[in-house]
């Protein structure tokens, strides 16, 4: 996985410096459309069918890869911190990401229909996110 991270990382950052963007936010944008693009395109697939079927399937898969990846990524990534001993600046990424997944679980539990208003609320979270990340760490001075 190293041989394959290594040079992603690389390339991300390049253009982070490229483009004058610090290189977390052009990861966070980018990062997810690499390592989950068959998940989304399954996903496409399934909601061009335009069956209710599909549609829940489409939705459960893209609402399981969402959860599995940032609760997976999530662990992994404290338990390195934490068996490391390696410095602590992430809190305002964290604060995001679990805000993230609670609002995705709050929708995901509590709303039984899902329309498209729906759907651009759940996208909205996504730059939400990085707003979030930007102001803890430009006003409220969280790392």
């Amino acid at each position: 996985s190293f041989r394959f991270s290594d040079p992603i990382v690389d390339v991300l950052t390049a253009i982070g410096a490229f483009i004058g963007v610090n290189a977390f936010y052009v990861s966070f944008v980018i990062a997810p459309l690499i390592t989950n693009g068959s998940e989304l395109l399954a996903s496409y697939t399934f909601a061009l069918k335009k069956t209710q079927k599909s549609m829940v399937v489409a939705y459960e898969q893209l609402l399981g890869a969402a959860v599995m990846n940032n609760t997976f990524c999530l662990f992994i990534f404290c338990v390195l911190i934490a068996c490391q001993g390696l410095y602590w600046s992430y809190t305002s990424e964290v604060v995001a990401i679990l805000g993230a997944e609670l609002a995705i679980f709050c929708v995901a539990t509590q709303m039984p229909v899902h329309k498209m208003t729906t759907a651009f609320c759940i996208l909205a979270i996504y730059p939400l996110t990085i707003a979030v990340v930007w102001t803890l760490e430009t006003y409220v001075g969280l790392s």
